[in-house]
């Protein structure tokens, strides 16, 4: 249940771990929608690529999307209007459109079977308060270059007043075109591992030492495909971004004889679309990583909005996904830092990956051959503002200044008594805080509960069972495991503690 349709769905290829150093001209760090389609745009042009993952291809974010293909991000135009002006609002739609005709091409020259389908793809609102506003984005939508329509009648069955319609986009499966991308970057020479864990990147006159778990890979050029880079400084992409949490499910309803992609304008977010074998996908109830909210009811709130929509709704499966997003809006994809020569970043997508991975990686590869992109200014990297502000900072300092110290661990047995199996609680020994999960069979797991990343003090989610950072979104499993970037060291365990 807890697992995505298109996980559960996929057919499985495996690609070996590095067992071996190597050198090559480019290392893909990430193997995501982001590093797939650029190792295939480059190993396509004749480049010498080597793409490193820590886990499985297309497991994490990329593998747990609506996978909408749009160029409609909400109601987003005309902030971008007002905020950057029409140049640069006009270059973030057609770099988008453009994108969507670029996966097309993809699919169809490369013969990817993965449901390719153009949809329409609507915003709406069940406000008649929220109409103008709407119509406000229809206007900026035109005004950029666009062809929207207003419209009011909707084939789904809610209470439309009025929505905004981008045709020609599209939808598909995701995981499946992933695949179909990692066979092309083969057949085209590069190379792809598995279950290769990169530790560090230094840079030795002009080459990048990229160290992996058992081997290191050389590389003259990195990309960080990685979602959330896993090199802090001098980027300082932690201090423009922080990550959500939003949850789906699929559902079967004999109600599925309409088309298109939904997403209302109010909170609480109603996203919908159709899968190839007529499952619904409906997502929403997004909250901040680490956020100390009631977790245990968000499915339960889709599933309700589920039986209200379609009555007949039977819940097949449910999960959820992490998301970077910038504080400006816009993702950053270019180059990580002008500090560092030869490493790009694509990051911040704000729960639009499937066009803006594309889009990054047609920025990343022209600009490793030296190629002019016509939407490199709207995305810019480097751009220095926003920052998040110096108070924010301070508190990150407080939550670093937690770290614990324990030599031994001394665990007083009345604390753990209310602990139920499968169930994680921070508590405070001799004033100092530690992190215990219950497993299933009693046993119980100690961890300091401070993040690899930057020290934050962690907060425990019981819907996934397991510790989130607050600060920047790094996850870890109940005993300490790194499963999400930022991080990339496993927590502090507290082994052979006495429990009296």
């Amino acid at each position: 249940m807890d697992i995505s349709y298109w996980l559960d769905t996929k057919n499985k290829k495996e690609f070996p771990s590095l067992e071996e150093s190597e050198e090559t001209k480019i290392c893909v760090i990430g193997g995501g929608m982001t590093g797939l389609t650029t190792a295939y745009y480059l190993s396509k042009a004749g480049h010498p690529v080597i793409l490193l993952e820590k886990d499985r291809i297309g497991e994490h974010t990329s593998g747990n999307t609506t996978a909408k293909i749009t160029s409609q991000h909400g109601l987003f135009y005309d902030y971008l209007l007002q905020s950057l002006g029409i140049q640069k609002a006009s270059q973030y739609y057609f770099a988008n459109e453009q994108a969507i005709r670029n996966i097309e091409s993809i699919v169809e020259n490369e013969k990817i079977d993965c449901h390719f389908q153009k949809q329409n793809a609507y915003v709406f609102t069940e406000s008649e308060k929220q109409v103008e506003k709407i119509k406000k984005e229809v206007n900026a939508v035109t005004k950029i270059g666009g062809h929207p329509k207003f419209v009011k009648d909707l084939p789904i069955p809610v209470s439309c007043k009025g929505a905004i319609c981008f045709e020609n986009q599209a939808q598909f499966h995701p995981y499946l075109y992933m695949q179909g991308l990692a066979n092309c970057i083969t057949k085209y020479g590069g190379k792809i591992y598995e279950n290769t864990k990169v530790y560090d990147i230094n840079l030795d006159k002009d080459i990048y030492e990229i160290k992996t778990d058992k081997a290191k890979v050389r590389a003259s050029i990195v990309v960080l495909a990685t979602h959330y880079p896993i090199i802090n400084f001098p980027g300082f992409y932690f201090m423009k971004m922080y990550q959500e949490i939003s949850y789906l499910i699929a559902f079967e309803t004999q109600h599925h004889d309409w088309e298109g992609l939904y997403i209302n304008e109010e909170k609480p977010t109603i996203s919908l679309r159709k899968t190839e074998n007529g499952l619904i996908l409906l997502g929403g109830q997004e909250h901040k990583t680490g956020e100390k909210v009631p977790l245990k009811d968000r499915y339960a709130n889709l599933e309700a909005k589920a039986k209200h929509l379609f009555p007949d709704a039977k819940i097949r499966y449910r999960w959820n996904t992490e998301d970077c997003i910038p504080l400006d809006k816009i993702p950053y994809i270019g180059e990580f830092s002008n500090l560092m020569p030869n490493v790009y970043v694509a990051t911040g997508y704000k729960k639009w990956g499937m066009t803006h991975a594309n889009i990054a990686a047609n920025i990343i590869t022209d600009k490793i051959q030296g190629k002019t992109n016509p939407y490199v200014d709207v995305f810019d990297s480097t751009r220095l503002r926003p920052m998040k502000n110096y108070q924010e900072l301070m508190e990150m300092g407080k939550q670093v200044g937690k770290s614990l110290v324990l030599d031994k661990l001394k665990m007083p047995k009345e604390l753990l008594k209310e602990l139920q199996p499968e169930e994680g609680k921070i508590l405070e020994v001799d004033g100092q805080k530690v992190g215990v999960y219950c497993d299933a069979q009693g046993n119980y797991h100690f961890i300091k509960p401070v993040c690899s990343h930057l020290g934050c003090e962690l907060t425990w989610n019981p819907l996934d069972k397991v510790w989130d950072c607050p600060c920047h979104g790094s996850r870890f499993s109940y005993d300490g495991e790194s499963i999400e970037a930022p991080s990339i060291k496993h927590l502090e365990r507290l082994e052979g503690g006495d429990i009296s």
